[in-house]
């Protein structure tokens, strides 16, 4: 949890949820922020986590302390990757991982590079003949005012502007006109050297999570409804800012097109014990946005409020997901 990325807030607020909702009499697990791995950890920089439960090994302050073999209980059986963003959800401390032969919750190292990676992650679903919003790439150093007329005769207004290897709505902007434009890029380019431009699809935002290994299950359907009409960062974070529907108020026919979206994409980025694909119903089109391979786990998120409609308590979710991660 923690971590060194923009979301860092957010993966500690994940973690959090996470550790106390464990069951203590089946597990023994300890927080670790592994944007303090091999630095020593004051006192002061610590509050932010929860107190220790009473069979807790505390907190971990050195990464020598994960892989030591002569400290029983504090390496660990499984790892609950609850990092949001860069170094956590783009494959890196899956490697890591991999090295040290722990297993981990969540997708191996390649699909969850692919799915940080918006631009990379659009070539493989036209190649999969997903349906996806039109889209430009601008990277760091190129015309904007070649870049403006591109947008008005490829895509038009208004375009939605985000950084390609971002989470959590940071950095992203809907620009209205052209005038505007060069703002926005600049916003993203601080973020990212790479800026992904997409055009604005109207519709209903929908998100459909799934979980499992070879056996994949896609959990109800959630209808998305910010109450600024923009399902930004504040929205996605701030309890009563958005109304999340469950099950989405949409046709039957599009609904089961959406989970079996869903399971295509977990499927064709090659993810693992879960993920969540937020879509676009426009009409009878639905538009694949993006796909997350650790969705949120914070009180407002939307992967548990889907599992919990199915019947699947927060406890119990993480017990699946543990025992994924344990299969492989």
């Amino acid at each position: 949890m923690g971590g060194k990325s923009e979301e860092r807030e957010v993966s500690l607020s994940t973690g959090r949820m996470i550790l106390h909702a464990l069951d203590v009499e089946k597990y023994n697990a300890f927080p670790v922020d592994t944007g303090c791995l091999n630095v020593k950890v004051l006192e002061s920089t610590i509050s932010y986590l929860p107190e220790p439960s009473p069979s807790s090994s505390g907190i971990v302050k050195d990464s020598k302390d994960i892989v030591s073999n002569d400290a029983p209980g504090v390496r660990p059986d499984v790892a609950f990757i609850a990092l949001h963003g860069r170094f956590g959800e783009d494959g890196t401390i899956q490697g890591l991982l991999e090295l040290l032969d722990i297993p981990y919750v969540g997708s191996g190292v390649l699909a969850s590079a692919l799915a940080m990676d918006k631009i990379m992650t659009r070539k493989l679903l036209l190649a999969e003949g997903v349906l996806i919003p039109d889209g430009i790439v601008f990277h760091k150093g190129m015309d904007v005012s070649e870049l403006a007329k591109n947008v008005a005769d490829e895509l038009g207004y208004p375009v939605v502007v985000k950084p390609n290897q971002q989470g959590s709505t940071i950095g992203l902007s809907i620009v209205k006109n052209q005038n505007d434009l060069s703002a926005a890029v600049e916003l993203a380019l601080k973020y990212d050297k790479d800026v992904l431009l997409e055009e604005y699809i109207e519709g209903i935002e929908i998100t459909a999570p799934v979980i499992g290994n070879d056996e994949l299950e896609a959990l109800p359907v959630i209808e998305i409804v910010p109450e600024g009409g923009f399902y930004d960062y504040h929205a996605k974070y701030t309890p009563g800012a958005t109304e999340e529907i469950v099950p989405a108020r949409i046709p039957i026919e599009l609904y089961n097109r959406a989970q079996a979206l869903a399971i295509q994409c977990h499927k064709a980025l090659g993810c693992r014990g879960m993920s969540r694909t937020d879509m676009m119903v426009s009409g009878e089109d639905i538009y694949v946005l993006e796909i997350n391979t650790i969705p949120g786990m914070t009180p407002t998120s939307l992967m548990p409020r889907s599992a919990q409609s199915a019947g699947i308590e927060f406890p119990e979710l993480l017990d699946r997901l543990i025992g994924h991660a344990l299969e492989r």
